[in-house]
This record gives C-alpha cells, structure tokens and sequence, in this order.
C-alpha cells in the first residue's frame, strides 16, 4: 500500500494581486528545482486545506498551492457579508492560476485537484492546454446544470429526510423552485442569523450525501471554522446559481481541445453526489484520460482510491 509522504513545510508563500482588489494565497514546497505541480482545491470555496502537498515526493516536484478568491488566506474573505462575489467567477481563477504560473516563472505545470477543482482544472487546460503537462484528477465534475441539480435536487430520493430538512429552510413560497438560487439569497441577508442558519442547513444537507463513507471522511462539509464555512457555502451558492458560467456541456464539448495530455481520473464508484457517469463521458471524449473506478471510494476518497492518486502522479514524476 502506497503512502503519502510526510508534511513538508513551504520554502516560499505570499500573496499574490489579481485584480479587482483580490489578494490570493499562494505557496510552494517541496524541490525549488523538481516538476512543478499544482494543487487545485475544491469547493468552490474549500480552501485552507493543505494535505495535497503529501500525495507528492518533495524531492522530486516542486508543489504549489493557493486559495481561490474569496477563501482560506485570500483576501478579502467572503464570509464576511459586505465582501461581494461580483468579480469572483470561473474566468477570474482561471486567469488567477495563470497569472500565478507566471508569476512564478512556470512554463509547465501537472495539475491535480478533484470536485469543483476538477471543473475548474479542466476549464483551465481547454483555456491553455499548453502550459499543462498531465492532469490527475480525484472525484470528476464538469458542473453542468445537470450535475447540480442532481446534488441538491435528484439525490433527495435516495436521502428524503435530510433532503426535506434542507429543502425546508428556504421559505416555503421557494420550495418548488430552484433551491440554490434561494439559498443563494439566503447566505447574502442583512440578517446574520438568516446567513449562519442557511450556511450550516448547507453543510448539513452536503455532510448527508457523504455520511455512508466510512472509509473517507464523513462529516467533512461542517469540520469547518464558522467563518470557513460561511466561505464556502457564499462561495458554493453563488457559482452554482450561475451554473459556473459555462455553457451547458462545455468542458465535455471542448475536450479535444486536451488532446496530448496525459492524464489519469480515478472517480469511487460510491459517489452519490457526483455520479460516475460525469468521468465515464469525459474519458470517453478525451483519449489520452486513463479512467480508474475506485470500487469502495465515494465523494471523500478511500485508501484504495488514495492509492490510485499516489501512483498516478508517481508516474507523472518519472
């Protein structure tokens, strides 16, 4: 069985001005001279989080991680209610991760994340497929309108009583509608009990789509500082009531568009949030993309799946 390695700590970090009064974290460990890679986190909003660094050998890459704006170390941050989300959409982190690169004088870099990050990741790539040098990607998601309505819609069926426990904070004249844009407006009130009342009923409904995965981390969405997760939940709500502003069906249209880039999608097959048929399409679409089906993983990983993530960028690193 494969093992991360053990926390290292960044040799450099800052934050880095990308406009429209936004400050991204950003860090790098590991070797200065090694291939660089980028740990892309997902959310949208989860950041804050630095375990990616040990799914790679410090001796070979040189890791580098940031926080999207609005989340984690970047300034300012969106759980405080006067910082609006009007210059934070899917074309302004991709030209953040840009700007990053060069700013670190990158000229290619393997990219890897999961979830949101892997839409973000792919919209990234099919932008610049050549500053990209392989992609490993952990739990696909291309966040069609399909794909969200199904979280907070379609999974209900399968969770009924949490669904209606979710469905039930939004006032009732919004029930048949479209949750997210209600609480979209709900995590946005004057009122702060309104905003902490729908940001926590959020977590909630998330936590019990993952509670089934013993073998990942059950609980995950609410093991969150209150102002981490008011973050989030802004954050979440606002791309998703956008639809992430991509078309529907783009990344999966302009897949060609990543022809000659190798890269490896381990998805569980357990993931009730995130249907394995997202990751069957796109490696269908995408010939140089190897699928791995984790059979005892969901959402939030299992040690197999872990295993399969170390492996596929140990490969990268040869």
């Amino acid at each position: 069985m494969a093992r991360p390695f053990p926390p290292v700590e960044p040799y450099a970090h800052g934050l880095l001005e990308v406009g429209d009064g936004n400050r991204i974290y950003w860090e790098t460990s590991g070797n200065p001279q090694g291939k660089a890679a980028l740990c892309v986190h997902g959310g949208p909003g989860s950041g804050g989080r630095r375990g990616g660094r040990t799914m790679f050998d410090p001796e070979v890459f040189r890791i580098v991680l940031f926080d999207q704006r609005g989340c984690g170390e970047s300034l300012p941050h969106a759980s405080d209610p006067s910082v609006g989300l009007d210059h934070n959409t899917t074309d302004h982190l991709i030209a953040d991760m840009e700007r990053l690169r060069e700013h670190l004088g990158i000229e290619r870099w393997l990219l890897y994340g999961g979830s949101w990050g892997s839409t973000l990741i792919l919209a990234y790539a099919e932008r610049y497929p050549e500053r990209v040098s392989e992609i490993v990607i952990s739990g696909v998601t291309m966040t069609r309108p399909d794909e969200i309505h199904w979280l907070y819609h379609g999974v209900g069926r399968l969770l009924p009583g949490p669904w209606e426990t979710f469905r039930d904070t939004v006032p009732e004249a919004e029930r048949g509608g479209n949750l997210v844009t209600a609480f979209n407006r709900l995590v946005n009130s004057p009122d702060e009990a309104v905003r902490v009342m729908a940001a926590r009923a959020w977590c909630a409904w998330e936590d019990a789509v993952i509670a089934h995965e013993a073998l990942g981390s059950p609980g995950y969405y609410s093991d969150k500082t209150d102002d981490a997760l008011m973050a989030f939940v802004r954050i979440c709500a606002h791309y998703f009531a956008h639809d992430a502003w991509l078309e529907d069906g783009q990344l999966l249209r302009d897949a060609h568009r990543l022809a000659g880039i190798p890269a490896v999608l381990i998805h569980g097959r357990l993931d009730l949030g995130s249907p394995l048929k997202t990751a069957w399409e796109l490696s269908k679409a995408w010939p140089d993309a190897e699928l791995k089906v984790i059979d005892d993983s969901g959402h939030t990983g299992s040690p197999t799946l872990r295993d399969a993530v170390l492996d596929a960028i140990a490969r990268f690193g040869k």
